[in-house]
């Protein structure tokens, strides 16, 4: 009875994330509000706090959130199990279409157009994500100090500061707050219980897929950010040392950003530029194997810092800073995004549809925003 219960939880992981890598797009603040609305409002799998606190946790760690979230969410309902099959099931549906993209790439040296679609798809993004996020704000705002905190977080994003200063400036503001009301730290176990946690028990092997696999596998390790510092990344390690030219990674990272599922999948079509098919297998194992291994770790310890008084206020803070760098990203995309009577038209009718049509699933109001676009461009 157990195994078959087992086997259920990791068949409803497995067809989750397949639907989701393969239906995602938007980005990480994206995928986050369709995981939400899967996982949150309709499965039930976890309530709203319990997933805030993976979003806030997952934003302190490097390397692709939305990869890092699925990895969680699996973790937590199969186990390692399903920690590794969330994980393998939200990458491989844009890994595959990236891809297939990379080879007619190569042949044919230019990309498919695109561009309608996307035009409608970003404006109904936005509401997606709004909608997602609109009762984890409601969760996260506690008390008039963390709600301070939030709004001092948004400006900070709104005027540039780095979203990991921000995470973590939050957490340590709300700590030192706190410390100044008590007076006094009690001791320093409860300020780091994670000190004291016990954690439970072809040719691929070419030098020149030994030295792609040690790239990637270094910016998966140490990367924070958005697909902006993805690019920095890839410019310094890959362009500069002549390995790609510049036009190659502005078009990997086009790919990784219309295509669904993560963006870091970018990889997959530059590691099939360097060295064809295996080099595509080794630059994507490189970069997302980190995730992986961060999320392994980290997740048995949420609930344990969640159950810290002192790691509770970090988490908290941190968790508000989550939502404020989300409505920062939405206020950047928006003003890129919503340009035109047309895009105004996307953006309102889909949150009309997010907010007053709540069982409505998310992906058909993405597909629903991208066909709308491409009708209002024949117009």
């Amino acid at each position: 009875m157990i195994n078959k219960l087992d086997n259920k939880a990791l068949k409803d992981v497995a067809l989750l994330f397949l639907k989701l890598g393969t239906i995602g797009f938007g980005g990480p603040a994206a995928h986050i509000a369709m995981m939400q609305d899967e996982v949150v409002k309709k499965r039930k799998w976890l309530d709203d706090q319990h997933f805030l606190d993976l979003v806030g946790a997952t934003n302190l760690i490097p390397g692709p959130n939305s990869t890092e979230m699925a990895i969680h969410i699996g973790h937590e309902r199969a186990g390692w199990k399903g920690l590794i099959v969330a994980g393998l099931c939200f990458i491989l549906p844009a890994v595959i279409i990236t891809g297939c993209i990379a080879v007619l790439y190569k042949e044919y040296g230019q990309l498919p157009q695109v561009q309608p679609f996307i035009y409608g798809i970003k404006p109904a993004i936005i509401a997606v994500i709004l909608a997602a996020i609109y009762p984890l704000a409601k969760k996260s705002l506690k008390t008039v100090e963390l709600g301070i905190i939030g709004v001092i977080a948004l400006i900070l994003c709104l005027i540039g500061l780095n979203e990991i200063y921000v995470m973590f400036g939050a957490g340590f503001v709300s700590l030192a707050l706190t410390a100044i009301r008590n007076h006094k730290i009690k001791s320093a176990n409860s300020f780091f219980p994670l000190l004291f946690v016990q954690y439970p028990d072809i040719e691929f092997l070419s030098a020149r897929n030994l030295s792609l696999f040690l790239t990637f596998l270094k910016i998966g390790a140490i990367l924070y950010g958005s697909g902006y510092v993805l690019f920095a990344f890839l410019d310094s390690e890959l362009v500069t040392t002549g390995i790609i030219t510049r036009q190659q990674l502005i078009d990997a990272i086009a790919i990784g950003q219309f295509t669904p599922g993560p963006l870091f999948s970018s990889v997959t079509f530059i590691g099939y530029q360097i060295n064809y098919f295996t080099g595509a297998v080794i630059a994507t194992i490189g970069i997302f194997l980190p995730s992986f291994l961060f999320v392994a770790l980290l997740n048995p310890l949420i609930r344990k810092m969640r159950n810290s008084k002192l790691f509770s206020v970090f988490l908290d803070a941190v968790n508000v800073a989550s939502i404020a760098i989300i409505v920062a990203i939405c206020y950047q995309m928006g003003k890129d995004t919503i340009s035109d009577w047309r895009t105004i038209v996307i953006a309102v009718s889909s949150l009309v549809v997010v907010f007053g049509f709540k069982k409505v699933n998310s992906a058909l109001v993405v597909l629903g925003g991208a066909g709308l676009g491409y009708l209002l461009i024949l117009l």
